[in-house]
């Protein structure tokens, strides 16, 4: 079954040569995946290698700055090591980013598939479910539901991916609404393929490149809502600490603590600007109009 895509022309991703050529030449790419590594392995392996933990408490050093005493990023009002803090809260929203990309890809493209390959009335009725989600206020139907829950990690994990799917869905459906109509799919349905080896083996592989793409840009977009939810207090809750509750705690002392806004907000940009600059790159190695290796 996997030649019939080949011998009828439809697209598949450059070799895996090619594709990393591409992406070594995307400079942005480059740094964004550098960036990325750096943020994972720092918040994987780096609160083994620092003397203090994220809880503890050193009275004699509250709001000491960043390397002015022992505590290289500084401390908090209540003398926490904000090194080891950022790292630990780099743990909860890079896994609550990951998690929540993995669920709401996967309903995504289960319902896009559904809708796309049989059309007709259930893709219709998909499709306005998709519709009628995407017309609230990502926001403020997260926090209404947030309001609600437990503020812990796998709910919150939870509550974002049940309200980032449906990009994912309409991506799946539109995509395959195109290869349904290809002539392997047609040999696939003549040689007595099931239907779901059809969508499985042959239209989901087909509709990877674009998929790939939208699921770095939802881990983009998933940490960029949790720090929202955790900055208005809908969150993960203290003293579990995430960048988004980092920034919430630090807003009064802007005057006269500003690294504790600042060390946070710059963590956020960094991982968002990242995960952006290689769905970037990945989009343009993957599009096969772009022949430049």
């Amino acid at each position: 079954m996997s030649d019939l895509a080949a011998a009828a022309g439809a697209f598949t991703a450059p070799p895996r040569s090619r594709l990393m050529r591409r992406l070594l030449r995307n400079r942005l790419a480059l740094f964004g995946a550098v960036a990325l590594a750096a943020l994972v392995l720092l918040s994987a392996f780096g609160p083994w290698f620092v003397p203090y933990d994220d809880q503890y408490i050193d009275i004699m050093h509250r709001f000491a700055a960043p390397l002015d005493g022992p505590h290289i990023l500084g401390t908090d009002p209540l003398g926490r090591d904000m090194l080891a803090r950022l790292m630990m809260a780099g743990r909860v929203s890079l896994t609550v980013g990951f998690a929540a990309m993995v669920i709401s890809t996967a309903i995504g493209v289960v319902v896009g598939a559904v809708a796309g390959f049989y059309g007709g009335w259930i893709g219709t009725v998909l499709m306005r479910i998709v519709d009628a989600m995407l017309c609230f206020p990502t926001i403020f139907l997260l926090l209404a539901i947030a309001a609600f829950l437990n503020a812990d990690l796998i709910t919150i994990t939870l509550v974002i991916a049940a309200t980032a799917w449906m990009e994912v869905a309409r991506l799946v459906d539109g995509q395959f609404r195109s290869l349904r109509n290809w002539d392997f799919t047609t040999a696939a349905v003549a040689l007595g393929a099931s239907d779901r080896w059809i969508i499985f083996r042959e239209l989901v592989p087909n509709a990877m490149a674009p998929l790939v793409v939208t699921a770095s840009l939802q881990i983009a977009r998933a940490i960029l809502l949790e720090s929202y939810i955790s900055f208005l207090g809908y969150g993960i809750q203290p003293p579990i600490p995430t960048w988004g509750n980092m920034l919430k705690d630090s807003q009064q002392y802007l005057d006269s603590a500003p690294w504790l806004a600042i060390l946070p907000g710059l963590a956020i940009t960094l991982a968002v600007t990242s995960f952006n600059f290689i769905g970037d790159g990945l989009r343009d190695a993957l599009d096969p109009r772009l022949e430049r290796g």
